[in-house]
C-alpha cells in the first residue's frame, strides 16, 4: 500500500513507479488480501513451474480466491513475479546425431482406411518434484488409440522396446501385413535392436524427417493431449504415483472414454469395436 504524502497523487505514483488506476485500486483494497494473494500466487508458481497466469487463475479458483485472469496477471507484472520466473529445464527426447541408419519416410501422403496400417511413436519426459521420467507411446492412427506405452527413469531404448512389445501383444491377432512404423530419427527407434524386433515381426521402417516436426504430428498431438489433460493437472510426487496416474489416463480415459472428432466423436475403443464388428459382418 503507498503511504499518505503531501504530494500530488500524479508525482507520487511515478516516484514508485505506478499507475494512477493502480494507485487507486490498492487503496481500496486490504493489506492482508494483498499478502494473502502474493503468497498464494507465489507458491502456485513455485509447485507448478509450467503454469502460466490463466493456469494459475483457475487454481486460485480452486483455492476459493474470487479473481479473474486479467488482474491475476496484472498484479503477477506489478510484484515482479512474471519476471522472476525462470524457464524451466526441458530434457532432450531426441538424439539424432548417431551413425545408425536412418530410413526413409513412408507415412507421407500415406492414405490408412483400417487397424494395423501406420503406427507412430514418440517420447516425451514427464515432471516429478524433483526429477523427470520418460514415456514412449505408440499410437494406431485409423483409431487414434495408444495400444502400447512405457514409463521409465531412463531413456533408452529398453524404454522404447517395452511399449513396441506391447504394442505387438495386442495386435498379434490383427496380423502385421503391410504394417508400417513411424517415429522420429531419434537413436532409441534406430538401435539395431529395436529395428530387428520390427524387422522379425515383418513391420516396416519410417522415419521423420530431420527436424520436421509436422512428419510425426499424430504422435505429438496425442502427447499434448496427455500433458495438458492428465500431466500439467498433477504433481506427481515419485516414480509410482506417475504410472499409476498415467496408466488410468491412457487405458481409461483417453483409449476408453475421450471423444475423438477424427473418429465420429468416439473413443478410440469403442471405434474399433465397430470396425471390428464391421469386419467380421
Amino acid at each position: 500500500m503507498i503511504k499518505q504524502s503531501n504530494l500530488p497523487i500524479a508525482h507520487a505514483c511515478e516516484s514508485v513507479g505506478i499507475s494512477r488506476p493502480t494507485y487507486y485500486r490498492m487503496k481500496d483494497e486490504s493489506p492482508a488480501d494483498d499478502r494473502k494473494l502474493r503468497s498464494a500466487i507465489q507458491k502456485i508458481a513455485l509447485e507448478f513451474p509450467f503454469y502460466g497466469y490463466r493456469r494459475i487463475t483457475k487454481e486460485l479458483h480452486a483455492r476459493e480466491f474470487n479473481i479473474n485472469h486479467k488482474k491475476v496477471l496484472q498484479f503477477m507484472r506489478e510484484n515482479g513475479l512474471l519476471c522472476r520466473r525462470k524457464k524451466a529445464f526441458k530434457p532432450v527426447t531426441t538424439q539424432s546425431n548417431h551413425s545408425l541408419r536412418v530410413y526413409p519416410n513412408l507415412a507421407m501422403d500415406l492414405k490408412v482406411t483400417g487397424l494395423n496400417q501406420l503406427w507412430v511413436s514418440d517420447i516425451t519426459y514427464i515432471h516429478l518434484v524433483d526429477d523427470f521420467v520418460y514415456l514412449a507411446a505408440i499410437i494406431d492412427i485409423f483409431s487414434r488409440k495408444c495400444i502400447g506405452w512405457s514409463l521409465s527413469r531412463s531413456i533408452d531404448t529398453n524404454l522404447t522396446l517395452s511399449a513396441l512389445d506391447r504394442a505387438i501383444a495386442a495386435r498379434q491377432q490383427l496380423g502385421f501385413y503391410k504394417l508400417i512404423h513411424h517415429s522420429d530419427q531419434g537413436m532409441q527407434y534406430a538401435s539395431e535392436e529395436y529395428v530387428e524386433r520390427l524387422k522379425q515381426t515383418g513391420i516396416q521402417i519410417s522415419m521423420s524427417r530431420k527436424g520436421n516436426v509436422y512428419d510425426n504430428a499424430f504422435a505429438e498431438s496425442f502427447m499434448k493431449t496427455l500433458k495438458v489433460e492428465e500431466v500439467y493437472l498433477k504433481e506427481y510426487e515419485s516414480f509410482e504415483d506417475a504410472l499409476r496416474n498415467i496408466k488410468h489416463f491412457i487405458e481409461k480415459v483417453y483409449n476408453a472414454k475421450r471423444l475423438h472428432s477424427s473418429i465420429s466423436y468416439l473413443p478410440p475403443n469403442k471405434f474399433e469395436q465397430e470396425v471390428l464388428n464391421i469386419n467380421l459382418t
